[in-house]
């Protein structure tokens, strides 16, 4: 049962980066920075132990039967790179932002930076979509914790800005 369990999930990474790949649009990353981008988020994330999330952080969605007691290592890691690679997709269009997006997206929910419904589309997107480049302050400012300022956090955002903003 678990083999094939790490099997699907590994068929269907592999399909998702097979799919993101075969896009005709270039990359606007590299294998290396996608690379960075999972070694960042399992340093911040650590392995959950919870209800909710397991792994590195990935939330269980409906349906999803896993068990923080009984995941291995490496079902943490490919789940982290299919969420990854689901964000990646989520923000494609917005090229070379598109991976430090997506790996705020994998802490905060894409749904921060987007928006919906209830939820404005972030200051951070806008100013991307304008062309406006000086998006420290904003990217920083997604570093709080039920209204407060978090020191570990903050030093997070500071570390995936410097790792992953291009110029």
């Amino acid at each position: 049962m678990k083999r094939m369990r790490i099997r699907i999930l590994t068929l269907t990474i592999l399909t998702s980066v097979v799919s993101v790949r075969a896009m005709p649009q270039k990359l606007s990353y590299t294998e290396r920075q996608l690379e960075m981008a999972v070694a960042c988020i399992k340093h911040f994330e650590g392995w959950h132990n919870m209800k909710d999330y397991v792994g590195y952080g990935h939330q269980l969605q409906k349906g999803e039967r896993y068990s923080a007691r009984t995941l291995t290592r490496k079902q943490g890691d490919l789940l982290l790179r299919l969420d990854l690679m689901r964000n990646l997709y989520l923000f494609r269009h917005y090229g070379k932002d598109a991976l430090l997006l997506s790996v705020l997206a994998y802490n905060v929910g894409p749904y921060r930076i987007l928006g919906t419904k209830k939820i404005p589309k972030s200051r951070l997107l806008r100013k991307i979509e304008r062309g406006d480049r000086n998006i420290y302050n904003d990217y920083i400012a997604f570093s709080r914790w039920h209204g407060r300022q978090v020191k570990s956090i903050k030093f997070r955002r500071q570390v995936e800005y410097d790792l992953f903003f291009v110029r």
